[in-house]
């Protein structure tokens, strides 16, 4: 019998490589990042341009007073002339934050692509605000869509570490300070079942909130009804879940205006009211 150690190696010399000259296949690379692009707004109407450039000069002056520590700060759009608010709307874009508020009225809320400046939308309302947050989304985030039941949740063959995870998030929302540390229970690193998750999300009840945050990828969070405690669920640009986790903060940082994205804002307005002049 010939030992495997006095053949030759496979997988090497001629024939055992693609051919250098053929085409190459490569896996699809993720797509799809958002990046900021300046957009110059035209309109024929120097009127409704000069009506639009005060409120966008307006909105500069309230992003710098807001990445400060000043409170938030409202722009009524509907007060605009139908020209000016087509100005108004090309110039503020879409940026990569949505929301959708639920209530009397229900409300879709739109960032812009200047980060913190927040469009409104709603029977009866046409706002844009200037803040980390809009403050709506803030005060009605956990009012219930579907109450928070606890450990009254129907129990079900399969449980397993629910009620554990079900405890310590109850517990930090009871406990939890203005300005604390977001509490963070990361799914994806603990052991569970599929009846886990669905037990939770009965048991923690749904907010009135619903965030979607386009990037690389998307992060998709959802308000439960249990007072701070957020879902919090990443997938890449495939749309696959690659972090599931619960947050236990007012709201998960992935849908705040930071102070630099306020400033960088107010610059960026600035600039394209110079273009415009």
């Amino acid at each position: 019998m010939v030992s495997p150690f006095t053949l030759p190696p496979t997988g090497f010399g001629p024939g055992s490589q693609p051919d250098p000259d053929g085409d190459l296949q490569y896996m699809p690379m993720p797509s799809g990042m958002r990046v900021y692009a300046p957009h110059i707004p035209e309109a024929e109407d120097a009127a409704a341009l000069a009506e639009a450039l005060a409120v966008l000069a307006g909105m500069a002056d309230a992003c710098d007073a807001v990445a400060r520590g000043g409170a938030a700060r409202g722009f009524d759009l509907a007060t605009l002339s139908p020209a000016a608010r087509r100005v108004m709307a090309d110039a503020l874009g879409q940026g990569e934050v949505s929301m959708k508020v639920r209530g009397l009225p229900s409300v879709m809320v739109q960032e812009s692509v200047f980060a913190g400046v927040w469009m409104l939308l709603a029977s009866g309302m046409d706002v844009a605000e200037v803040a980390p947050v809009p403050t709506l989304a803030l005060s009605r985030a956990h009012l219930p869509h579907s109450p928070a039941v606890g450990v009254l949740a129907r129990r079900v063959p399969g449980l397993a570490n629910a009620p554990a995870i079900l405890a310590e998030l109850v517990d930090k929302s009871l406990t939890r300070r203005a300005g604390d540390v977001a509490h963070v229970v990361n799914l994806s690193l603990l052991p569970h079942s599929p009846e886990d998750l669905v037990w939770l999300s009965e048991a923690l009840g749904e907010g009135a909130v619903t965030i979607l945050s386009r990037g690389y990828g998307n992060c998709r969070v959802t308000a439960c009804a249990q007072g701070h405690v957020w879902k919090v669920q990443f997938f890449n640009s495939m749309d696959t879940l690659i972090l599931d986790t619960y947050e236990v903060c007012e709201i998960p940082e992935v849908a705040v205006a930071a102070a630099e994205d306020l400033l960088d804002s107010a610059a960026r307005i600035r600039a394209v009211i110079e273009a415009i002049r």
